[in-house]
């Protein structure tokens, strides 16, 4: 069998239990609920948060703010994907349309530490995957290992005919999201929070609480890179220790 073809079958047999569609629906809501909020917010002309200009993030997205009608085409672009996502014809559109935003939002969350995407933004990258693989039947024509079959493959069943809990798929799902959070949580030698008072909050349990202070300093008070703060303080831990 080809891997065309054993990929054909997982994908016909994952469409035909009724629970995979509901974690498909779960999923398509929620990407839209994270969406539709902040895509309104840019459709309207507001700041997305009050952010100082002096944090990585804010920084940025002030920047976005004063980018005027280009900050508005993000806005109406989140909000038609979202759109999409609800709509089952065009569902698998919008998680076209919807992963590259939420791509370029979670690297960017994830370069400058900014905690008020940091775990979200990986788990509806994730959640966008799964949507895309959902649609697989779809898409699978664009992808470079796909070869077509000699013979006609029978169409998916209009309705759902499994019923057996898929228990290691949502075990593997539950297993998955909490190394995501793990991961992302333990990857930065200190986050860099939204406020100097948050940030210098964490210094307190810190082993070396000047050197976070410095940290905090760094970003919140000077405004420096977020890469040439985090460099600053491995260093002075480095020397410390």
């Amino acid at each position: 069998m080809t891997l065309t073809a054993r990929l054909d079958e997982i994908h016909d047999t994952i469409r035909s239990n009724k629970w995979y569609k509901y974690f498909t629906i779960f999923n398509r809501i929620a990407l839209a609920a994270g969406f539709i909020p902040s895509g309104l917010t840019k459709i309207v002309g507001e700041r997305f948060t009050a952010l100082s200009v002096k944090h990585p993030m804010g920084n940025y997205l002030e920047a976005l703010f004063n980018t005027g009608y280009y900050y508005l085409f993000i806005g109406y672009v989140q909000v038609i994907a979202a759109i999409l996502l609800l709509i089952p014809r065009t569902a698998t559109l919008g998680a076209v349309l919807y992963f590259p935003l939420i791509l370029n939002i979670c690297i960017l969350s994830l370069s400058v530490g900014f905690d008020g995407s940091l775990i979200t933004s990986p788990l509806m990258v994730l959640a966008n995957l799964y949507l895309l693989c959902w649609d697989y039947d779809k898409l699978k024509f664009i992808l470079p290992f796909y070869k077509p079959g000699k013979e006609a493959r029978q169409p998916l069943p209009e309705k759902t005919t499994g019923n057996k809990f898929p228990l290691k798929f949502f075990a593997g799902v539950f297993l998955v999201a909490a190394l995501t959070v793990l991961l992302v949580t333990n990857a930065y030698h200190k986050k860099t929070r939204n406020t100097f008072g948050d940030c210098a909050s964490d210094c307190k349990s810190e082993d070396n609480t000047r050197e976070c202070y410095d940290f905090c300093d760094c970003i919140h008070n000077q405004g420096k890179p977020f890469n040439e703060c985090a460099a600053a303080l491995r260093q002075a831990k480095q020397k410390s220790n």
